[in-house]
């Protein structure tokens, strides 16, 4: 009785073991596939090389775990390197790289980093492409082909060849040095993310860590900082390692082209915060550091290209930048002496006493700012004094210089309405030349009238254009007088470039040299006066058309396109550099400086010319007389 209630029970015992075991027994009989196996069909891949691989330990369906017996099916799953590398894996997926390819974007994947599938190699042997000295070459197999990265509107464009020429660059490149940092150690590998990514190594909050995994004596320097402490808490601009070393520019100190080589420190690494008036203003910053260490002879200087003499980071410190009133700061009273008889062993004391940054003030410096007082007014009053004597001077024997000239002019050079044109011209020409350059120099002094005068819109460009409408007018006039009077067509007729033109040159160079005995004889208008006319005439339609162009800047760009208006632009600007300085040399000399014309040549103020000066001319077909 009892073996028969048993029964059932151990029926359903027997059962349950073999519906679990029985669809296990085909693969106890499976014969395990060997990677010669494999090598027979696929004899593309090099066993010696599979042998030599990370991989040699491991089976081809460690990867390729669909397949269960050979032949197998025409195409297996694709490899998936997670199912052994899950973390790396997750941390992929997360980065820049992984998101991008997720994103249908091309994208480096484990393969196109670690090598070959079949062939690859620890990051340990020198010839995997994840080896540090051959990590920037495989970042630059994409990164370095600007049309591949220009969707992505990277900042480096270059980054291997910016690399190569930074310190770190050269010391393994050139020097073999695998301590040296490479793109993983800033940029991290798997975890590769942007600068904008706070997660990311080089996210602008991160970037000291980053630096301190290799620096790790300067990090903690840094930290106890000024800027560290700043930094920490979270404030945005505070200079980090980048802001200073650069990034991928960062070279030695001793490269003249560091931005902290000693002559650039000043200029260009500390002036970048502390000449900015914004951050000036934020921070509640002294506004005049830059400008008073410029000022003084280590700025003076170290502009000259003086690399012993002092810089910022020479009495404040580099990494260890700490306020004045800190105790352990190297420009805190009791440590200032310490810190200038570094170069002054034996005048550190008495320079401890004055002003460093010296800007002459009643309150901070008032013997030096008594003194500088007493000398402005002195030269005021001197150079003042001097100015007037000689002006009366000046006066006074031009007014007889004027009389002999009255006196001795009997013979008409120029009518009252050509002096009259050329007075027009004159006053024109300089004030046009003078709004001008103030739009192109406006911190020139100057230009300060400009500047001081806030009239609530730009007075100097009413003033330049409205000048500019006298020119034009005048311009137009004068073509009127050349050919519409007889006096004019006249003038225009002597004008005229002729062949002596070019021969009296050459006379008149030899003459000077002592090698011609006789000065050649000139027209009524020399060579000098129509080289200086007809420059004005091509000076003037040039400057008229492309200021017609700036004025009109909306009409013009309907027409043109902007590349024509910039060209117009510097047209006008170097032709008005140009038209300064031929009046300046070749005109003020000969109506000024000449020596036979000094002080000033009055043939264009009285309209006439002396019987000496009027025997000098070939006179040939003048009728003025």
């Amino acid at each position: 009785m009892l073996r028969q209630n048993r029964s059932p029970l151990l029926s359903l015992v027997f059962f349950s073991i073999a519906f679990l075991v029985l669809p296990l027994v085909p693969c106890f009989g499976e014969k395990e596939i060997a990677n010669e196996d494999c090598l027979t069909c696929h004899d593309n891949i090099k066993l010696e090389d599979f042998k030599n691989s990370v991989h040699a330990a491991d089976l081809c369906t460690s990867c390729h775990n669909d397949i269960r017996k050979i032949p197998h099916q025409d195409k297996p799953a694709k490899v998936n390197c997670s199912n052994c590398h899950t973390f790396e894996s997750e941390v992929y997926q997360a980065s820049d790289h992984g998101r991008a390819r997720k994103s249908g974007a091309p994208a480096a994947n484990c393969l196109d980093c670690h090598g070959l599938p079949h062939a690859l190699l620890s990051s340990r042997d020198s010839g995997s492409p994840a080896y540090r000295l051959n990590i920037p070459k495989t970042c630059a197999k994409c990164h370095e082909d600007e049309a591949k990265m220009a969707p992505f509107d990277l900042l480096e464009k270059k980054p291997f060849v910016s690399y190569s020429e930074t310190v770190h660059g050269k010391a393994l490149l050139e020097k073999g040095l695998t301590s040296s940092a490479v793109c993983t150690d800033c940029h991290g590998s798997h975890n590769l993310s942007a600068p904008t990514n706070p997660t990311s190594k080089i996210y602008r909050a991160n970037v000291p860590q980053t630096c301190g995994k290799c620096h790790e004596n300067v990090l903690n320097t840094y930290l106890r900082s000024v800027h560290g402490k700043a930094s920490v808490s979270g404030v945005r601009d505070a200079p980090v390692c980048t802001d200073c070393h650069g990034e991928h520019t960062i070279r030695s100190h001793k490269d003249p082209l560091s931005s902290v080589y000693p002559t650039q420190i000043s200029k260009k690494t500390c002036g970048q915060c502390h000449a900015a008036e914004k951050i000036v203003a934020k921070y509640h910053l002294p506004a005049d550091r830059m400008e008073s260490y410029f000022q003084s002879y280590h700025g003076l200087a170290s502009n000259l290209g003086v690399l012993t003499v002092a810089n910022c980071a020479s009495c404040h410190g580099a990494h260890d930048i700490l306020p004045s009133s800190d105790p352990d700061s190297s420009v805190s009273k009791s440590n200032i002496q310490k810190t200038c008889g570094k170069c002054h062993p034996s005048a550190g004391a008495q320079l401890a006493k004055g002003s460093v940054h010296l800007t002459p003030s009643l309150k901070k410096d008032m013997m030096v700012y008594y003194v500088s007082v007493f000398y402005i007014l002195l030269i005021v009053m001197t150079i003042g004094g001097m100015l007037a004597h000689n002006l009366l001077d000046f006066i006074h024997k031009f007014r007889l210089h004027y009389r002999r000239h009255r006196s001795d002019a009997k013979h008409t050079r120029f009518t009252q309405n050509e002096r009259l044109q050329h007075f027009v011209l004159l006053l024109t020409f300089i004030l046009l030349a003078y709004t001008g350059f103030a739009l192109r120099f406006p911190n020139a002094w100057w230009a300060l009238p400009f500047k001081a005068w806030d009239a609530g819109f730009d007075w100097r460009g009413v003033v330049h254009r409205v000048l500019a409408v006298v020119f034009v007018i005048l311009s137009g006039y004068h073509v009127y007088y050349l050919f519409g009077t007889a006096r004019g067509r006249e003038q225009l007729k002597a004008l005229m470039v002729r062949w002596r033109d070019f021969s009296d040159p050459i006379q008149t160079v030899a003459y000077n040299l002592g090698i011609r005995k006789e000065k050649p004889k000139y027209a009524r208008y020399s060579y000098i006066e129509k080289a200086e006319y007809w420059a004005l005439v091509w000076g003037s339609v040039v400057m008229i058309l492309t200021g017609f162009l700036l004025t009109f800047e909306n009409i013009s760009l309907q027409f043109f396109p902007k590349w024509v208006f910039d060209v117009a632009r510097t047209i006008h600007y170097y032709e008005a550099v140009l038209a300064v300085l031929a009046i300046i040399v070749w005109h003020f000399y000969f109506i000024i400086f000449d020596p036979l014309q000094y002080p000033l040549n009055l043939a264009m103020t009285t309209g006439k010319v002396s019987e000496e000066e009027h025997r000098e001319d070939d006179v040939i077909g003048d009728k003025t007389d």
